[in-house]
């Protein structure tokens, strides 16, 4: 049994469409999980609750934390370093491998290519509580107690992928006959992981007993587009005029006064001002695997953006 906590997101989907490559036996935990495979087993769970949390990791032989939270500070704080003492008990009492799916907050602004090496030294308070259960995982991992590894992704882009925030501010809107949006500076590049990529990595290494005890950046192309340049090839596979916005961080605090994921997003900002540069070159040798390139993601992003899916 494989079993998928927080079967309802994105990376989710995709995972869990890769998986059947490995195992007939998949079972889809959160609160109210939706079937994506024939033959799926859904179990609803609250992992803050640390018996549901063992009862949905009961009998897996790996288990894939892809949960998302809403993006809301004082929610991070509370329930994040619950969840994760809660699955990495569940999985050390029933033997459990464990795949934690990451982000770069706990990086913080960085001056170069983000690898696995690349130190933690988060400059949010969303990177701190990031950098608190990254840690807390790799300490259980480097004391033997638990098999697990760090699956690292970039900011995502894709099909259906609507949390992302170029499908909000550059697809959904050019699919909308609008003008596109960027923030803060549209000359700087900004890598994006590609969400099927994502998920057929996850399953890969989730089934690749040697990958455990480290992390791994998924897959994503190096040749890094910049804002403008991302927008414009949005346009084309849309089709529709390039025209966009920057949002300087001024308008944007502004609109944070009436916009509470506005507010939310106004610490991660940094991410903007300077290159986003994001190597997958460890994943991308250990398994022979081509991340998929800008220009097919957005075809691909654009046409499921105007289809509405």
């Amino acid at each position: 049994m494989q079993t998928i906590l927080g079967a309802n997101g994105t990376i989710s989907y995709y995972t869990a469409k890769a998986l059947t490559q490995f195992t007939k036996e998949i079972r889809l935990v959160s609160r109210k999980p939706n079937l994506i495979n024939e033959g799926d087993e859904l179990f609803a769970a609250d992992l803050t609750h640390a018996q549901q949390a063992m009862d949905a990791i009961k009998g897996s032989e790996v288990v894939y934390l892809l949960l998302g939270l809403p993006y809301d500070l004082a929610i991070w704080k509370r329930d994040w370093p619950l969840i994760m003492t809660n699955v990495l008990n569940a999985c050390k009492a029933h033997n459990a491998k464990l795949v934690f799916l990451d982000n770069v907050y706990a990086l913080g602004r960085t001056n170069s290519w983000m690898t696995e090496e690349t130190p933690f030294n988060p400059c949010s308070h969303k990177g701190e509580i990031r950098a608190q259960i990254a840690q807390q995982l790799l300490s259980e991992s480097a004391a033997g107690n638990i098999d697990a590894l760090i699956a690292r992704s970039a900011d995502f882009y894709g099909p259906k992928t609507p949390n992302s925030f170029v499908s909000a501010m550059i697809f959904e809107r050019f699919a909308k006959g609008k003008s596109a949006q960027w923030m803060v500076d549209d000359t700087t590049k900004h890598s994006f992981t590609y969400t099927p990529d994502a998920g057929l990595a996850c399953a890969i290494l989730g089934n690749t007993p040697s990958a455990f005890n480290q992390t791994w950046n998924l897959p994503t192309h190096k040749d890094v587009f910049t804002g403008k340049e991302f927008i414009q090839y949005a346009a084309i596979a849309t089709p529709c005029t390039a025209n966009h916005q920057v949002l300087s961080p001024w308008m944007l605090k502004m609109a944070a006064w009436f916009n509470p994921l506005v507010k939310e997003n106004m610490e991660m900002l940094y991410q903007f001002e300077q290159d986003y540069l994001f190597s997958s070159q460890k994943f991308e040798l250990a398994f022979r695997f081509e991340p998929s390139s800008y220009k097919r993601g957005v075809l691909d992003t654009a046409n499921a953006a105007i289809k509405g899916i």
